[in-house]
């Protein structure tokens, strides 16, 4: 496959869908900057994706909630010398509670890691890929930002802004050969919902989507200029009703499956 983009940086790469976007890109021949806080299975998933596809696979671990570090992946992406030709936003978490009870460091985090990196790593890439006329940045956004979302308030949040955000940002980038997309990302089967404390017994079984296909349309998405994708057919189906149903209907609605 003739895919636009040479390389890649891709945050939260050790798990979940930021590692199917990694396996992805290098099964397109791209090279990639693999960037999460848990080093030895960003290793373990390098020397995978060397042996299985010959790509260069590079580990930058990081903890993008801390300043620091932060900083360290914005210098990577903003060097001049290794220029990076696609940026995967995937690096996202949610705390499950309610607000008022959570220790106030909890929402502080999510809101950091969530909207603050996204928002700092893409300002770090976006004027060297404007210069050189390519380049992409695919935001992971989620289902759930069109929706109250109760005891998980600061994460649908947060999916909101970078929804809002992939757009408006699509919107500015259009005809200077820099494509900007965001992936509604659904329900799936991933370590997500295990790591934040959400029961997910009540939801319905056939939103879930393997997180692969997901990670590849997104890919497709971003190389061909779309400001959105929605991949899976719930998602499809589901997301112009969210946006015309009455929100006291949607309240409702919602609040049979968070309680």
């Amino acid at each position: 496959m003739n895919y636009p983009y040479r390389s890649a940086l891709v945050t939260g790469a050790s798990s979940g869908l930021g590692r199917e976007f990694a396996r992805a890109l290098a099964a397109r021949g791209v090279s990639v900057v693999l960037v999460a806080r848990r080093a030895d299975r960003l290793e373990e998933l390098a020397v995978e994706l060397a042996g299985r596809h010959g790509v260069s696979a590079e580990v930058l671990a990081a903890d993008l909630g801390e300043d620091k570090e932060l900083r360290r992946v914005e210098e990577r992406l903003a060097d001049p010398a290794r220029p990076v030709d696609l940026l995967v936003s995937n690096a996202g978490y949610d705390v499950s509670g309610l607000f008022a009870e959570h220790d106030p460091t909890v929402p502080c985090g999510e809101i950091a890691v969530n909207v603050l990196a996204p928002v700092r790593l893409c300002r770090a890439v976006l004027g060297g890929m404007l210069a050189r006329g390519r380049g992409g940045v695919l935001f992971v956004s989620s289902a759930v930002s069109s929706m109250p979302l109760p005891r998980s308030a600061v994460y649908g949040a947060s999916k909101a802004f970078i929804t809002s955000f992939a757009e408006s940002l699509h919107m500015e980038a259009d005809g200077h050969g820099v494509n900007i997309t965001s992936v509604t990302a659904g329900l799936m089967h991933t370590e997500f919902h295990d790591n934040a404390g959400i029961d997910t017994a009540g939801m319905p079984k056939s939103a879930w989507m393997p997180a692969a296909r997901v990670a590849h349309a997104g890919l497709d998405a971003v190389a061909a200029g779309k400001p959105i994708v929605l991949p899976g057919l719930f998602n499809k189906l589901q997301a112009p009703v969210y946006k015309v149903m009455p929100r006291w209907l949607l309240r409702a609605m919602v609040r049979r499956f968070y309680r």
